[in-house]
């Protein structure tokens, strides 16, 4: 009995060791950030505001006997999707997660539950860093960039990398309600010192199924090239959509130069120009940005005025808005 006793604690604590194995290890990581915010306009004259972030990320991530890796990851960010009226998750504090899976020769292929880019608009941000979304929703119909189709339940895969610079990647999101399923692809080659050049294409299907018809399909492009020489950066992008019915149509051009005044503090200014093809549209979107930042140890300091004009594509007075922002962050 006594041998058997034996063999068996030996099975167990072999059966706890191999599990361990897979357990992996969670971290939390966040950052303390206080802004400071006021929007002016003949439509909106806002009191000024502030607020503080509210963001904390968990990860984890272990390796498998077969050498591969695993790792989740999950934002914890309060009302992030409180927009969402009448959703389960309405107002929670619950944002994006992902699982990943990865290894050398197979390069890595992630699972966003939610909250996921594709392929296409991964790269897709304008050179300037999508100043448009800080005034989408201050007026009717204001501008927006159309990208492909992205969101909950997407699949991402970066190949492994065949050339020196070159990043591949290509995403998939399912049919779901929808007619078909969409797909994108990403390029990024930084193989040249200083120069980044990035590719985007991908599809967005957005025709109901067994409605009839697929005018609302649309395919996205997005292309941008950066170049930093000493303390300059330059960088500029395109970006097109384009839709089967005309009317939804989009360019958006975007361009941006930051300079490096010492190892402390920058200067950046950009620029934003959203082409809409509506009926209604009679002028394009412009938005404008200039930053200065300033970085000591792991505490930064920053001020930035924005403007924008023709934010739904008319000329009306109450088109028009600025904004002035300042934030304190903490990172550790």
């Amino acid at each position: 009995m006594n041998n058997f006793k034996k063999i068996g604690m030996t099975a167990l604590a072999a059966s706890l060791v191999s599990t361990s194995v897979f357990a992996g290890e969670m971290s939390v990581k966040g950052s303390a950030k206080i802004n400071w915010e006021n929007y002016s306009g003949v439509a909106q004259n806002s009191s000024k505001a502030f607020s503080m972030g509210n963001q904390l990320t968990f990860s984890g991530s272990g390796e498998l006997d077969n050498g591969m890796n695993v790792s989740l990851s999950f934002v914890l960010d309060q009302n992030d999707d409180s927009s969402a009226a009448g959703a389960a998750n309405s107002g929670a504090p619950f944002d994006s997660h992902s699982v990943s899976i990865s290894s050398d020769a197979m390069g890595t292929l992630v699972f966003h539950g939610e909250g996921g880019d594709s392929a296409q608009n991964a790269v897709g941000d304008t050179a300037a860093g999508n100043i448009w979304d800080n005034f989408d929703k201050k007026v009717s119909g204001a501008a927006t960039l159309s990208e492909s189709a992205a969101g909950d339940n997407i699949m991402h895969y970066t190949l492994p990398e065949m050339v020196d610079g070159l990043a591949v990647s290509a995403s998939y999101t399912p049919a779901g309600a929808k007619d078909e399923s969409s797909s994108a692809l990403g390029l990024v080659y930084t193989g040249v010192e200083g120069l980044t050049l990035s590719y985007g294409q991908g599809s967005a299907d957005g025709q109901v199924a067994g409605s009839g018809g697929s005018t609302a399909n649309a395919d996205t492009t997005s292309m941008k090239a950066s170049y930093v020489y000493g303390s300059v950066t330059l960088a500029y992008s395109d970006h097109s959509h384009d839709s089967n019915t005309a009317t939804s149509d989009q360019d958006a051009t975007s361009w941006k130069v930051s300079y490096a005044v010492s190892d402390a503090i920058s200067v950046t200014y950009g620029t934003e120009s959203i082409d809409s093809k509506g009926t209604a549209d009679t002028s394009d979107a412009e938005y404008t940005k200039i930053t200065t930042a300033y970085t000591s140890g792991g505490m930064t300091v920053s001020a930035n005025y924005q403007e924008a004009e023709n934010m739904s594509y008319t000329t009306a007075a109450g088109e028009d808005m600025d904004y002035y922002g300042l934030s304190l962050s903490f990172a550790f």
